[in-house]
C-alpha cells in the first residue's frame, strides 16, 4: 500500500482527489492539509511514502516544502500537482527536489499512475510542460532581482522594498531595472507579472 499525503489549500479539490486515490487498490491517503507550513509535521505524524503538493498555498508554497521535504524528510517523494502548469515552475519544482509535476486536469488514472511512478523512484512530468520547460531556458533572474520583484508584485515602492531588505533605493532601482531588461518589459509591476506567469517567482 503507498501511503499519501495531500497538500492544497481548496479543500472541495482535496477532497476530490482523496475521494479518486483512495479508490485505487493500492493507494491510501493517510493526511491531508490546507497549509505549506502543516505539510512537515504531517509527514512526521502520519509517515506519508508521497506528497502530492499544491504550488500555490499560504504559508509554504509547494516549491518551498519540496525543497524541505528534501532536506528534513528525504525517504518521502514529491509530486507537484497543480493548476498552475509554468514550465518556470516545473525547474524550479524539480531542482527543489521533487520527483514529479503533473497538472490538475490531468485523468485520475494518469494521477494514480503518476503516484506509483513516482514511488517507484521514477521521475514523471507533464510531457508539454517538460518541453516548455526545456527550451524555455531557465530563469534570468538572479535571487535579489525575484525579492524585488516579490514585493513589487505586492504594490511596494523601492524606499520599501530597500527597507525590507537592507538595501538602498538606488540599489533596489537597479535591480527592478535589469528585471524589467531581461523580461522585455516596461515597469516593475510588468515585470513582476511576466516573471510571475512564467514561473520564475
Amino acid at each position: 500500500m503507498i501511503r499519501l499525503l495531500l497538500a492544497d489549500d481548496q479543500a472541495m479539490v482535496r477532497g476530490a482527489v482523496a475521494a479518486l486515490l483512495d479508490l485505487e487498490p493500492d493507494l491510501q491517503v493517510v493526511a491531508q492539509v490546507g497549509r505549506g507550513d502543516e505539510v512537515l509535521d504531517a509527514v512526521r505524524q502520519a509517515a506519508p511514502d508521497v506528497c502530492l503538493l499544491d504550488i500555490e498555498m499560504p504559508g509554504a508554497d509547494g516549491i518551498e516544502v519540496t525543497r524541505r521535504l528534501a532536506r528534513e524528510a528525504p525517504g518521502v517523494r514529491s509530486l507537484v500537482v497543480t493548476t498552475f502548469g509554468r514550465p518556470g515552475y516545473v525547474r524550479r519544482a524539480l531542482e527543489a527536489g521533487a520527483s514529479g509535476f503533473v497538472v490538475k486536469d490531468a485523468p485520475a488514472a494518469e494521477l494514480a499512475d503518476a503516484v506509483r511512478r513516482v514511488h517507484a523512484g521514477l521521475r514523471v512530468v507533464d510531457p508539454a510542460l517538460a518541453t516548455e520547460s526545456l527550451f524555455g531556458g531557465a530563469s534570468p533572474l538572479t535571487a535579489r532581482e525575484e525579492q524585488v520583484l516579490r514585493l513589487a508584485l505586492e504594490g511596494h515602492r523601492a524606499p520599501a522594498i530597500g527597507a525590507t531588505l537592507f538595501l538602498s533605493a538606488g540599489t533596489v532601482r537597479n535591480h527592478l531595472s535589469s528585471a524589467i531588461t531581461k523580461t522585455g518589459t516596461t515597469s516593475a509591476v510588468e515585470a513582476a507579472r511576466e516573471a510571475q506567469s512564467r514561473g520564475w517567482l
